[in-house]
């Protein structure tokens, strides 16, 4: 069942361009490195039909996946209305977890009700490194949470991303991931199969950039 989630989930953000390969004209991010990939799962908000596969697959990944789970808690702001549609499906009250605390009012970092002890699960939608959803990790864990762990909707499989999170001792469980998405997208004609190895050799080496214009 989860293989066919992983491919469902691939060609839905495939076909809405929320994960756009380019790898003849690279994006540049922020931190200068050149990337063949596009990420902007935001988009699956904005496409009924894939944000319903989208929400179903996150409630049945956390029934199968964390089935003591109490609260379900929000990275922000990607993850907020993905925690909110799937708490509704799951019944379960929702929060979510700010960069920073407010300078204002109370001045929450966590917002929602959250008692210590509680078996929260949260709702990412993207993990590269994961810096930052162990930081939302740490934050629900000085609160007293009991983390049960994290559900992504994509996942690179970056080596640094699954270091830290073993390192911090987090569970992610992604609807799919970076190779699936890679192979779909050349079954699919988005990209050439030769492609596929240049995908893979960046996602393992990021800063690497022997990958760009291999295979033309």
């Amino acid at each position: 069942m989860m293989e066919k989630i992983e491919t469902l989930i691939a060609k839905d953000l495939l076909k809405i361009r929320a994960v756009f390969f380019r790898p003849e004209e690279p994006f540049i991010w922020a931190s200068g490195i050149k990337s063949p990939v596009y990420c902007d799962n935001r988009l699956t908000l904005t496409a009924p039909e894939v944000r319903n596969d989208v929400e179903n697959a996150l409630a049945e990944t956390i029934r199968r996946e964390y089935p003591d789970v109490e609260v379900l808690m929000g990275t922000s702001t990607a993850g907020i209305a993905h925690a909110a549609i799937t708490g509704h499906i799951l019944g379960l009250p929702m929060g979510y977890v700010r960069s920073g605390n407010k300078d204002h009012g109370r001045k929450n970092q966590i917002e929602g009700r959250l008692e210590p002890g509680q078996k929260v699960v949260v709702v990412e939608d993207l993990i590269s490194t994961g810096g930052s959803v162990i930081e939302v990790v740490n934050v629900l864990r000085e609160a007293g949470a009991d983390v049960l762990g994290v559900v992504s909707i994509f996942t690179y499989g970056m080596q640094k991303g699954l270091d830290r999170l073993a390192a911090a001792n987090v569970r992610n469980i992604s609807l799919t991931n970076f190779d699936v998405i890679a192979q779909v997208a050349a079954e699919e004609n988005y990209i050439k199969p030769q492609d596929v190895a240049r995908l893979i050799a960046f996602r393992n080496n990021p800063s690497d950039e022997s990958w760009i214009g291999g295979n033309k």
